[in-house]
């Protein structure tokens, strides 16, 4: 790097750094190396060091250009590139959230949701940053009805305990971790775990009698955070049509 001026070498540090912290926040939760919430704080840093690398590496590069500064061009280009890179990712995770409520429980049946058994209860464990899963029916049913109006039951010709099967296979089948399959009651639990961060949120499906075939209801609660970008509404979307695709 000698010959090299500050202001080249700052535009790529801030480049690189603008990678590895978001990574190493997010890989550091999933790993249990520290909480969500610092894993959470080493991304937000990263990622504002990427938009403020951005800005000056625009900078930086139009006067490596006009300056014709060579011993620059490889620091520069490197680093406001890393930067874009994270600023474009950015942005995808913010065109992703916006309107789209902050809430983190979501289900087909907003008057009479399903409920979670003892065995997702003791997985999520207790702690001030665990979510209820008391389901909130004042504020909830409305919100998501205006956010996601075609998280509806499923129904199908298959018979109750056909759709059972069914819904077992088609959450294996999608990577999900069935904990708890009820045949008795009708009842499937899964955990579902995000790729970077490895937030776990908690699904839960209920089948019943509806005529001949059956009714499939599906909510899904994430334990930690106040929203979920609309992760939970995507996932029944997703369970819903993979049980279909399996009960015809």
């Amino acid at each position: 790097m000698t010959g090299r001026a500050w202001w080249s070498r700052a535009v790529m540090i801030g480049g690189v750094l603008s990678v590895v912290l978001p990574l190493l926040g997010a890989l550091g939760t999933r790993f249990g190396i520290w909480s969500f919430k610092l894993g959470l704080l080493v991304w937000a840093i990263g990622l504002l060091i990427a938009l403020i690398c951005f800005v000056g590496g625009i900078v930086a590069v139009i006067v490596v250009f006009r300056r014709n500064r060579v011993a620059e061009r490889s620091s520069v280009y490197l680093g406001t590139m890393l930067a874009a890179m994270m600023v474009v990712f950015l942005g995808v995770q913010f065109a992703g959230a916006r309107g789209v409520p902050p809430i983190h429980d979501v289900t087909t049946d907003t008057s009479d949701p399903p409920t979670y058994d003892d065995v997702v209860v003791k997985l999520r464990g207790e702690g001030p940053d665990i979510n209820t899963l008391t389901y909130d029916a004042q504020t909830l049913p409305a919100v998501q009805q205006a956010a996601y109006p075609n998280v509806v039951p499923l129904d199908v010709s298959a018979a109750p305990a056909a759709a059972f099967d069914a819904a077992v296979a088609a959450l294996g089948e999608l990577g999900f971790e069935v904990v708890n399959a009820d045949r008795s009651a009708m009842r499937i639990e899964a955990v579902a775990k995000s790729f970077w961060f490895g937030f776990k949120d908690d699904v839960v499906v209920r089948i019943r009698p509806n005529g001949a075939g059956a009714r499939i209801d599906v909510r899904s609660v994430s334990r930690v955070g106040i929203g979920d970008s609309g992760v939970n509404a995507r996932r029944i979307t997703r369970i819903l049509g993979a049980i279909k695709t399996r009960t015809g």
